[in-house]
């Protein structure tokens, strides 16, 4: 095997591990959903995440200010991020995983989308139908008419949405803007939201749900050390469609742990979406597209939790 199968291989393997870990994380989100609002959650998290953030701005030797060269889109893609945390957190708590990782994977349909007004990018026949076959397959997991829609399926769309919007955005300013500003901007403005609206939902947490709540906080930054490794091994190609396993952890631990078992429609809409996710990623690959938003969004769905892997590269690149 020469050196650079070797490479990609050992790349998707720690794609996979930290997909893994995102999952464990995201069951951990749902178990607290159940006793607490999402303001709770996120607050707590964040509280537990900024430390280990600024850990990582000890490297950035940038001599500079915190504020921002685009200060609109930066305002735009950090309320992008609060918006997005807070509908996925609150999707994760009152919807089966495998749901709501069924509809959250439609983000890549979304950066595709708004990359034409925002990066001027040319979407040609091939992606645009990529893009309407996905979104058939929201439309299967959904099935409108037929199942009872409910907040959380509106809150996991919304997520998917201004997920894939804050990805635009970092692909817009992400050169011209310090890493400090795309990671400590969206952590401080959730910390400010959330600690706003605690008061009106604060629960005493008992040490095991403060224990949950690091899990949260420090499986977000382990899962992000491995994607770091895996983007730094293997080409973004092959690591960018691994997001697609969490799939099977979310099935796995929806049953294991919360008793569900995603139906026909969830199975099929999920397999829908990945196949369209997967051809916009080949098409992005092939050097068609002279932005590749898709191919280089580097973390998955925007979360409180989960600084942005590109500018943490770019972080220890400095070092």
């Amino acid at each position: 095997m020469s050196s650079t199968a070797t490479s990609n291989l050992r790349g998707v393997l720690a794609a996979l591990v930290a997909f893994g870990i995102f999952a464990t994380h995201d069951v951990a989100v749902k178990t607290l959903g159940g006793y607490y609002a999402p303001f709770h959650i996120i607050f707590f998290s964040v509280l537990l995440t900024y430390p280990l953030v600024a850990l990582m701005l000890l490297h950035d030797a940038k001599a500079d200010n915190l504020r921002p060269k685009h200060p609109r889109w930066t305002a735009l893609r950090t309320s992008s991020i609060v918006v997005s945390g807070l509908c996925t957190f609150y999707a994760f708590s009152v919807l089966p995983l495998a749901q709501v990782y069924a509809i959250l994977f439609a983000s890549p349909l979304v950066i595709t989308v708004l990359s034409i007004p925002i990066l001027g990018e040319v979407v040609r026949l091939r992606r645009g139908l990529a893009v309407l076959v996905g979104l058939g397959g929201v439309l299967i997991v959904l099935r409108p008419g037929s199942a009872e829609l409910q907040p959380g399926h509106l809150a996991a769309m919304i997520g998917a949405i201004f997920s894939g919007l804050a990805s635009v955005v970092v692909r817009k300013i992400g050169r011209d803007e310090r890493s400090a500003v795309l990671l400590l901007y969206p952590l401080t403005a959730n910390f400010v939201v959330m600690a706003c609206a605690l008061p009106f939902v604060y629960e005493p947490m008992p040490v095991e749900h403060l224990g949950l709540i690091a899990i949260v906080a420090s499986f977000a930054f382990i899962a992000g050390l491995f994607l770091i490794a895996a983007y730094r091994m293997a080409e973004a190609a092959m690591v960018a469609p691994m997001q697609y396993s969490q799939i099977l952890w979310a099935t796995a631990y929806g049953y294991f742990f919360f008793e569900e078992l995603p139906d026909q429609g969830t199975l099929i809409g999920a397999g829908v979406i990945i196949a369209s996710g997967l051809y916009i990623v080949l098409r992005e690959s092939r050097g068609n597209s002279a932005n590749n938003p898709v191919l280089e969004t580097r973390t998955r769905w925007a979360t409180p939790t989960m600084p942005r892997i590109s500018a943490w590269l770019r972080l220890r690149d400095s070092k």
